[in-house]
């Protein structure tokens, strides 16, 4: 079994995709627009816009994110998770807390803690929680 976040962003997908790939170094995999569904679809299951994303993934390091516009328009609404992002050093550490800050809303300044030379909570623009973390010692 494997467990993959997937995230809706309303109509931001595409903001979010490129903004993961220029802040954390993403690779996007694959991009779907509804306009591209061989299928037919249900009433109510097509946006108006067509040109919205209907699937995609993303990589960071070897995890895989999912993600979509969805069928709503209104603000996304992240609640009660955060993505955990796990890098080499703490320079690398200020650098992605940073970039993920940007317009975004810091929930725990990035410092020392007892568990990791560098630790940090913050949610991005798009109100995705994260925390990076410098693994400590064993």
């Amino acid at each position: 079994m494997t467990i993959q976040p997937y995230l809706f962003f309303n109509g931001r997908c595409e903001e979010a995709l490129d903004f993961y790939k220029k802040t954390l170094g993403a690779n996007i995999d694959m991009v779907m627009r509804f306009s591209e569904n061989p299928d037919a679809c249900a009433a109510g299951m097509m946006p108006k816009d067509t040109s919205k994303i209907m699937h995609a993934s993303f990589r960071i390091g070897d995890a895989m994110v999912m993600c979509s516009d969805g069928l709503q328009d209104d603000k996304p609404n992240f609640l009660g998770f955060s993505l955990s992002l796990t890098v080499a050093n703490e320079a690398e550490a200020d650098k992605a807390f940073n970039a993920l800050a940007k317009e975004g809303q810091i929930q725990m300044p990035i410092g020392k803690t007892f568990f990791s030379p560098r630790f940090g909570c913050v949610a991005d623009k798009f109100g995705v929680s994260w925390m990076v973390i410098v693994p400590g010692e064993a």
